[in-house]
This record gives structure tokens, C-alpha cells and sequence, in this order.
């Protein structure tokens, strides 16, 4: 089903795959949409290899603005410059935590009056589909401070980050990348019944992933196949291209994009996309969608994936493995019993949920409602919940009887809200095992907690599929094998709720505004800047193959300290290594006292085993991983490190880009070492970096450190490439904030 074909190809106007074309390949890349859009925003106004990109607009929720507001106000913030949405879809369970998270939205308001922004209360919309309604355009570029910022499918490029990068843009800064490589995804035929966006979805990320074959890169969607599809189907596999590593996404546009903005009321939005003439791809994706499954991703990734009739053919061996790898994650604190969900030889989960930017369109909820039209869930312990993904989509389901069936069913409804995406609702219990149409199932983001011995799990799978197991009493079946013809209207938008209820304010700032704050919301603590050396001692050392997101700073419960820097920081790694937080702040408290004069003697002792002086040597934490900071976009997964002290992070290589940009901008050195280097060393080791702030303001890439261990001092090899300029001096000023504050 899914082709991949590594090296270059031509596509000649839009329609023939060739080897060979009259152009080169850098001449022809320039033909590809992605490059059309890339040169348009591009500061630089030239064709080289350095991009500096201005955004037309941008997207955050309700766990990362407040930082980012808080970040450009101490760096200078005016007002906002381009078009700002700040949702409410992430920290809008308001009863946890007191009023911590309603205070966030009152200051999220505050300052879309003071600054001129675009804000959208709590259970209106998911950030993605308010994107997708009301901001995206064909040839656009938006950046949002989440890692699924992604509206390719609509023609507009969107790219997620952490919210330093947006922090850049309201100050009309650039987000600086090189020239990326562009990877054509060319489809074929048509979805047979029962397959929807999540299947083909799960099978371009278990094609990709693990091997790392469109990291950093760009997905360009053509292809006959393209027209096959309805635009929820699109948007639904457009959202899930982050599972890829890819960089951005961006799709041909057809009469289907130009319906979906008229009916959207914003017809000037749309323009024909295509490649030129000639283009060139450096890699090829073929998707053939007519013999595409209905797939499962199992714990504890969404390339970790089979069809739903392996899976069934053969549970007990599929079973036991997710069993033995998550004993090998967390070890004696928990204990999976997954062989349990075998009943009469087939898997029963014990709940499904439809949610979030992925699952929670128009087109899922209007085929599940079908399937389960007349049926019912049960009153066993088999659960179900839909979450409609904007009160739009909501209205229309009530319109058109959608609602009506699912909650005859059995099925509970609740507003637009991200929350079983990442931790922070319908939790299933211990060794529960969920189904759901969201976007990730990584270890932990469910809200299991194993350090308590709680575990759960989640397995990914299309919202028909979801609807065919509820109607066949948790027993996990393929939609392909149920008979259903779905009969309701086509979906049409009524934007009346949100010219109500959105406070829509670009262009009309009002600086007299008061920001309003609550207890919880807290300044940056302060930053220094980088010294002549840099003494690490090493506070977690994690072999994984991957580090997520969730395990630097775990989701969930901890959303509700989103604003409080220094009470979020204590959860830093918590799930994953529970000493960590205490080890960096005993660090950071003898970094204090020698910046005071007073030198411990467990700093004395390694500083005089490499012959460093206390004066010029900062002495700070440091995270070593394989790879770390797959998954999501949030900052605080580097911020956390930062404000207990962490001066750099030592791994093999970056799971994403958005990480490593999030380490540079709060002043932490992306360290990478040789990938044959075996690096056995153990917590409490230090890493000394002599001479490294004028080996990173005089452009070099690398550098020889020492290792000191128990059993001496060794060398190590360290590099720190692909800085840009601007970078560097982030670094050597300490963070973005200070980067700013020292151009004022």
C-alpha cells in the first residue's frame, strides 16, 4: 500500500513520475509548490540555501500563549503584528486546579485587547479547526506553538514550533531554516468503504518513521488520488504528517478547497496550487488508497502499527509484546495485563473516543453515527465519548441528527476540547485499554501514571473502526467489515457562534489595556549568560531509542502550571526519571553559591580535576538521550531544564527540529556526539567544555571536552552544527529573553 522510493524524481506537469528531466534538480525544486511558498515568505528575497520566513499568521492554545506573551513582553513587544489566535482547548477543564486555568484565559483576553489579537474562548474550537475555519489561505504560511500545526491540505503550509520562534515573529523577527528537501506523497485510487483518514494516516507514519525518511523535510500530496478525497479526509491525514518527523505539508488544491473556503464565507482565500512544469522531488511516497486496511496503532508510537485483522488473526503475540516492552519501560511498578482483553480469541478494549483535530470532523462523527445508527454500546465496561472539534461542527451534528443517533447509542458528547489527546480527560482506568481517533498514544500522555503502578494504554484507529467495535460490544473490528451507507447531509458551516462569541481584535490594539493576572501566572526567573567554560554534570542519562516530549515534561494534570515556571519545573522528567528535578536544583544551588564566591567541595574536586577555575566556569545539569523530544512542540520541555539549571543536553541526534530550536532558544546547547561513540557514562558524571562561548560566537562546530568519572578523566568529542548567527548569540547571551533585553 504505502511505496518508498529514496532518491529523486521529476514530476512532469503534474501528472507522469520520471528519472530524468531537461532541469537540474535545484532549478526544478524551485517549481515545486513548497518552494513557490517557501521564496514568497522569505525575507532574503533571493534563492539561496538560508531561509528567513516571515509567518502570515499565527495559532497558540491555552498552555503555551501565557508563556509566549510573558517571553516578547520582558523582549519588547509592541502589538501584535500579524494575526494571532489564542484557543482555549487545552487547559479548559477549569475545575482542575482551582482557578488557575480560568485565570489564564482572562489574561489570554487581556492581551488580545492590549495587543491586537484574535481570541477564542474555552470549548469554541480545537486550535487546528479555528485555523482551518478562519485563518488559513492558499499560499499561506502560519506557525502555530503546537506540534500538529499542520493545514497543508487547505494549501496553506503550517509549521509547529516552540514558542520561542513565535516570540521572533511578534517582534518581526524570521524563523530561520535551511532550504529544505521536499518529498512528493503521490496517491492512487480510492478509499473502499470504511476506510477513513486515520488508517491511511497510521500507514504513512509506520512507512516513515523509524527510519527517519522525511525527518526535517517537506510532504508535497498529489497525485490522481487526491480528488478521491472529501477535505476532512485530507485535513485528517494532513494533521497526522507531524507523526512523520516530516517539517511542513502542503497538498495540490482542486475544486474541493475552493468549495471548502466559499462555504467558510471566504471565497478570496482560495487559489489554484500545482507544481510547475518540471519539478524535482528528492524522495517519492507512493500511497495506493484503494488497497489500504483498517489499521491499529498499538502502544506506545503511531508507527507501531498493524491492520485490525493482523491483530485479530494473531493476539496473543501481538499482546504480549506491547507486555514485555512496556515491563522493559517502566520495569516492576506496573503490571500490564493485556492477554486479559482476549476474549473467545479476539481483543476487547475497554473504550473509544472520537477527539481533537484528527478525529472529531464533521465527516468521522457522520459515519460513526451511521454505523452505530439503531445499535447500541452497551452497559458493560466498554465506554465511548465524541468531542465535536468546534461548536460549528457541533451545531451541524445537532442539525443533522448526527448527535441525536450517537447519543441514542450510548455515546456520551462533549465540547470541542484536545484534552484525550495528551493526558487531561476521559483517562481510562488501570491496564485499561483505549481506542481512540486522536493523534498520539506515547507512553504516559494517556495519564497513566507507572511511578504510582498505573498503567494504561492506547492504541490509535480510524473513527469508523471505533464505531464498528462499539457496535460490536468492544470486540475490535474493521469498519471494512461492516455494511453501511452513511445518508446524512454534507456539512455546511455556520460561523454565527463565532462572531458572537470570538473577540476578534487584529488591527485594533489598545495599549491602555491592563493585562490580567492571577496568582498562578509568574515571571521568567532570570537567565545568565554563558561563560568562558562550561562544567555539566550529568542529572539523567536515558538509553531509549526515543525520548518523547511527554517524558521531558509530562502532559495531563501538570497543564495547570503551564504559566508558573518554577512550579512546573518540578515536574520535569518525573515519569521517567524521579530524580532528576532534585539532583539539577542541588546543581543549580552550588552554581548559586560559587557565583556568590562560596565553592563547594564536590565542585572544587572536579574543577581541579580538569584544571578549571570557578571564576570562568559555569557548572550546570545536562540531559543525556539517544534522541530526544519527539512529539510535541511545547517549550517547556526545554524551559523545565533551563529554569533548574540544565546548561546543554548530550544525545546522538534531535528527534525533531521544534526540540532542538526550543533547547537553543532557552540558552541550552544542543550537544550531539559521533553516533559510534558509546557513551556509557552515568549520572553524577561531569562533562567539562573548556573555551565554549568563543567556540560558539566564532562559528565553530565543534569541539574536545573532558569526562569526569569515577574512574578518571576521559576525552569526548562534542559537536554543536548548524547554528545560524542569530543562534550562536542566543546561546552566549543565556536565552531568547536576554538576546532581546541586550538589543534594547
Amino acid at each position: 500500500m504505502v511505496e518508498l522510493t529514496p532518491h529523486g524524481v521529476y514530476l512532469l506537469d503534474g501528472k507522469t513520475v520520471a528519472e530524468k528531466a531537461d532541469l537540474t534538480p535545484d532549478q526544478a525544486r524551485e517549481n515545486t509548490i513548497t518552494y513557490q511558498i517557501l521564496r514568497a515568505h522569505d525575507v532574503n528575497g533571493s534563492k539561496g540555501k538560508s531561509l528567513k520566513i516571515r509567518f502570515d499568521a499565527m495559532v497558540s492554545h491555552d498552555i503555551t500563549y501565557v508563556g509566549i506573551i510573558q517571553t516578547a513582553r520582558a523582549s519588547g513587544l509592541e502589538k501584535f503584528p500579524l494575526p494571532y489566535a489564542m484557543t482555549n482547548c487545552h487547559n479548559s477543564l477549569c475545575a482542575v486546579g482551582g482557578t488557575i486555568n480560568e485565570d489564564d484565559h482572562v489574561f489570554g483576553l487581556s492581551a488580545a485587547k492590549k495587543y491586537g489579537g484574535i481570541y477564542v474562548p474555552a470549548n469554541q474550537a480545537v486550535i487546528h479547526q479555528y485555523a482551518r475555519e478562519a485563518l488559513t489561505a492558499c499560499g499561506n504560511m502560519i506557525l502555530g506553538s503546537d506540534s500538529h500545526t499542520r493545514y497543508g491540505s487547505l494549501g496553506n503550509m503550517g509549521v509547529g514550533e516552540g514558542g520561542g520562534e513565535l516570540v521572533k515573529q511578534l517582534l518581526k523577527n524570521t524563523w530561520d531554516i535551511n532550504a529544505p528537501e521536499v518529498v512528493l506523497v503521490w496517491l492512487e485510487g480510492k478509499p473502499k468503504r470504511g476506510i477513513g483518514p486515520h488508517d491511511v494516516a497510521i500507514s504513512l507514519v509506520k512507512a516513515t518513521f523509524e527510519s527517519g525518511f522525511v525527518k526535517n523535510k517537506v510532504l508535497e500530496f498529489a497525485g490522481p488520488g487526491v480528488k478521491e478525497l472529501p477535505i476532512d479526509f485530507r485535513n485528517g491525514i494532513d494533521v497526522m504528517t507531524t507523526e512523520t518527523t516530516c517539517l511542513s505539508s502542503i497538498w495540490i488544491t482542486d475544486d474541493e478547497v475552493k468549495n471548502y473556503f466559499t462555504m467558510h464565507n471566504r471565497p478570496e482565500a482560495y487559489k489554484e496550487l500545482k507544481p510547475g512544469k518540471v519539478a524535482y522531488y528528492d524522495a517519492m511516497i507512493t500511497l495506493d488508497l484503494s488497497t489500504q486496511e483498517s489499521m491499529i496503532a498499538l502502544p506506545y508510537h503511531p508507527s507501531n502499527a498493524v491492520s485490525i485483522h493482523e491483530l485479530q488473526a494473531n493476539p496473543e503475540k501481538v499482546l504480549k509484546a506491547i507486555e514485555e516492552d512496556t515491563k522493559k519501560r517502566f520495569g516492576d511498578k506496573v503490571h500490564p495485563d493485556l492477554l486479559s482483553k482476549i476474549k473467545d480469541g479476539k481483543v476487547h478494549a475497554d473504550q473509544g473516543i472520537i477527539a481533537g483535530c484528527s478525529g472529531g470532523t464533521y465527516d468521522n462523527l457522520s459515519e460513526a453515527a451511521t454505523i452505530l445508527k439503531g445499535k447500541s454500546i452497551g452497559n458493560d465496561y466498554f465506554t465511548m465519548s465524541a468531542y465535536p472539534q468546534s461548536t460549528p461542527v457541533y451545531l451541524a451534528t445537532t442539525r443533522n441528527h448526527i448527535a441525536e443517533e450517537l447519543l441514542e447509542a450510548g455515546v456520551v458528547i462533549k465540547p470541542a476540547f484536545c484534552g484525550p489527546c495528551f493526558g487531561a480527560g476521559d483517562v481510562p482506568s488501570n491496564n485499561g485499554l483505549s481506542i481512540r481517533h486522536t493523534t498520539r498514544n506515547f507512553p504516559n500522555r494517556e495519564g497513566s501514571k507507572p511511578g504510582q503502578g498505573q498503567i494504561s494504554m492506547v492504541a490509535l484507529m480510524d473513527a469508523r473502526s471505533i464505531a464498528a467495535t462499539a457496535a460490536n460490544g468492544g470486540v475490535i473490528t474493521a469498519a471494512t467489515d461492516i455494511d453501511y451507507t452513511d445518508t446524512h447531509k454534507p456539512y455546511s458551516f455556520d460561523g454565527r457562534i463565532y462572531e458572537k462569541r470570538v473577540y476578534n481584535g487584529f488591527g485594533k490594539a489598545d495599549l491602555s489595556e491592563e493585562l490580567r493576572y492571577g496568582p498562578n501566572i509568574k515571571d521568567w526567573p532570570t537567565m545568565y549568560p554563558m561563560e568562558e567554560n562550561m562544567l555539566l554534570e550529568l542529572a539523567a542519562v536515558i538509553h531509549d531509542p526515543v525520548t518523547t516530549t511527554d517524558e521531558l515534561i509530562p502532559s495531563g494534570e501538570t497543564s495547570s502550571y503551564r504559566s508558573n515556571p518554577l512550579k512546573l519545573s518540578e515536574f520535569a522528567l518525573s515519569r521517567r526519571c524521579p530524580d532528576y528535578v532534585g539532583l539539577s536544583k542541588n546543581i543549580q544551588g552550588q552554581d548559586l553559591e560559587r557565583r556568590a564566591g562560596k565553592v563547594s567541595i564536590h565542585l572544587a574536586k572536579a574543577l581541579e580535576a580538569v584544571g578549571a577555575s570557578a571564576g570562568n566556569t559555569s557548572y550546570g545539569s545536562c540531559v543525556f538521550a539517544n534522541k530526544p523530544g519527539d512529539g510535541s512542540a511545547r517549550e517547556q520541555a526545554a524551559s523545565c531544564q533551563k529554569v533548574l539549571g540544565g546548561d546543554a543536553n548530550i544525545c546522538y541526534e534531535y528527534a525533531t527540529k521544534r526540540y532542538r530550536s526550543n533547547c537553543i532558544n532557552w540558552g541550552i546547547v544542543p550537544f550531539t556526539i559521533a553516533p559510534e561513540t558509546a557513551f556509557n557514562y552515568e549520572v553524577g558524571d561531569c562533562v567539562f567544555v573548556p573555551g565554549i562561548r568563543q567556540a560558539i560566537l566564532d562559528g565553530k562546530e565543534e569541539i574536545d571536552a573532558q569526562v569526569i568519572t569515577k574512574g578518571g578523566v576521559k576525552p569526548i568529542h562534542l559537536f554543536f552544527r548548524n547554528l545560524t548567527a542569530d543562534e550562536r548569540q542566543i546561546l552566549a547571551d543565556g536565552c531568547l529573553m536576554n538576546y532581546y533585553k541586550n538589543r534594547k
